[in-house]
């Protein structure tokens, strides 16, 4: 899950302006297994709900380092 593959034309510093973090590209098949991990926890899971949080912060980042 190491690897990152973005195409952000600057670094990233900590507190830093105009510049966004890479976001990680998962498989098709990490995509599948982690759906089925998710599918398993127990319902009411603190780990899903932070899921949704990542998810939104993925989402936030991808706008962020359009042109």
């Amino acid at each position: 899950m190491s690897l990152l593959s973005s195409c952000a034309t600057g670094g990233f510093e900590p507190g830093g302006f105009g510049a966004c973090p890479p976001v990680v590209e998962y498989s098709r098949e990490q995509q599948a297994r982690a759906a089925e991990d998710l599918a398993a926890l127990p319902e009411a899971s603190v780990v899903a709900e932070m899921l949704a949080d990542y998810a939104v912060m993925r989402d936030q980042v991808r706008l962020c380092s359009r042109p």
